[in-house]
């Protein structure tokens, strides 16, 4: 009996949508999507772009200063948050647009609404309709995890940020993540008073140490009060507003408080645990390097797998797969050496090895280097940059590069090629700068900050 569709694709996000296009419209592959939310999925929708949209308008402030301090006549007015609100609404509606459009050209058949699976070759509508496919792919990603605390559900998400009735004026923020980390950022740019709180010593765990210390550093400078090795202990109503006591029993009156707390995989209600598909102990719906599921006819990319959760991860994922199935290009996802920043002010950059890995592995060198950038200095700032090289000692190969400054994330992305393709210090040393920038300063290191010597 044949199947109704060659590829059934439940997720309307990064990595659906690019398997889904890929495989029609390329492969030639017959494709349903199923998509209960809006088109786009998190990095669209409530995520990467509309945080990235916030972020950038919550840095006005300080470049109207910078302007003054160059000469500029400007004045200040208040920021008008359900403006800014309406366009970026308009703008989510012209990307979900396009999203919609991308997939009707290239032959997909959209269905609105929830899916789960029947078997493992049935796929069930929350509209009553069953189809049949030869392969189904999930790409349902992450939803926010809020703990279970008392009064957790005085408390939003990073789902309901961009939906704000009002700004507040004063937030709490559980989370020393990206995520809360950025919020932290965005709300103190747009005149919040910020105070995030993280159970761990520090917050962007996982990252170079030297890094996140100089992104708290600007962080506490621009008022963002941080509190690290806390947690919140229960959230009540009060008539100002909403009391967050914490472990210790000491109390803080907000606003708003964000819970930032991690991502979770997106599995609940799909019907795979009866299929025998293996979980992980996150959730995570656990596939090989080709994507596949323990149930031959069932795939899984992006942040439902837990591997690298980054947008540009799941599409390369989704891309992959379309074409392992349907283009006859055997292919798998590359999650070696990706390259990452974080939207906070100031701006973190990253790829490869942290000096922390860098020193647990040995043989490593170390080259820093930290100064006022001129934009900033002229106008009287006190911002410093961080310039940063992991190298093998032995080998001379780059292992790692990190950023901490303005557009550290464009940056990053340009040095991501050269730490990708095996550059060693001497190709760094060779290239001649460009004057005057702020990167010329990852080639014109001479000299190691540190050495960690061979284990």
């Amino acid at each position: 009996m044949p199947f109704d569709y060659d590829l059934f694709v439940i997720g309307g996000g990064s990595g659906g949508v690019r398997a889904a296009r890929i495989a029609a419209a390329e492969g030639g592959a017959r494709v349903g999507l199923a998509e209960e939310s809006r088109m786009g999925g998190t990095c669209v929708i409530r995520g990467c772009v509309p945080k990235k949209l916030m972020v950038n308008a919550s840095a006005y402030p300080k470049a109207l200063q910078d302007a003054a301090a160059y000469g500029w006549d400007v004045q200040a007015g208040a920021f008008d948050w359900p403006k800014f609100r309406g366009l970026l609404g308009a703008e989510l509606t012209r990307l979900e647009t396009a999203y919609r459009g991308t997939l009707r050209n290239a032959g997909v058949v959209v269905h609105d609404a929830r899916a789960s699976l029947a078997d493992a070759h049935t796929v069930r509508l929350s509209t009553g309709q069953t189809f049949t496919a030869k392969h189904i792919l999930i790409a349902t990603g992450g939803w926010p995890f809020v703990p279970d605390v008392p009064g957790a559900d005085l408390a939003v998400t990073s789902n309901e940020m961009f939906d704000l009735d009002t700004l507040p004026q004063r937030a709490l923020i559980v989370g020393g993540g990206y995520i809360a980390s950025e919020f932290a950022c965005i709300l103190n740019g747009f005149g919040t008073k910020v105070t995030q709180i993280y159970r761990g010593p520090q917050i962007l765990r996982g990252f170079d140490e030297e890094a996140r210390g100089h992104v708290v550093t600007g962080m506490q400078a621009a008022g963002i009060e941080i509190r690290c090795n806390a947690d919140v202990a229960r959230l009540d109503r009060s008539s100002g507003g909403i009391v967050a006591t914490d472990l210790s029993g000491a109390q803080i009156e907000v606003d708003l408080v964000l819970y930032a707390t991690g991502r979770r995989p997106n599995v609940q209600g799909l019907g795979l645990e009866q299929l025998g598909v293996a979980f992980g102990q996150f959730g995570e719906v656990i596939v090989d390097e080709w994507s596949q599921t323990a149930v031959p006819s069932i795939y899984a990319v992006g942040d439902v797998t837990n591997r690298v959760n980054l947008t540009p991860v799941a599409i390369r994922e989704g891309h992959a797969l379309a074409d392992t199935l349907f283009r006859a290009k055997p292919t798998k996802a590359d999650h070696a050496m990706v390259a990452s920043a974080v939207f906070t002010q100031p701006e973190l950059g990253a790829v490869g090895m942290t000096e922390e890995q860098a020193k647990a592995r040995g043989g490593a060198e170390v080259y820093a280097a930290t100064f006022r950038p001129m934009k900033t200095l002229f106008a009287g700032r006190q911002d410093r940059v961080l310039m940063k090289l992991i190298v093998d000692a032995q080998t001379r190969v780059v292992l790692g590069c990190h950023i901490v400054g303005p557009e550290a994330g464009e940056m990053i992305q340009l040095a991501a090629i050269a730490v990708k393709m095996g550059a060693t210090k001497e190709d760094f040393d060779r290239t001649v700068a460009v004057h005057p920038t702020m990167a010329e300063e990852l080639v014109t290191m001479r000299k190691p900050t540190r050495t960690h010597p061979a284990i």
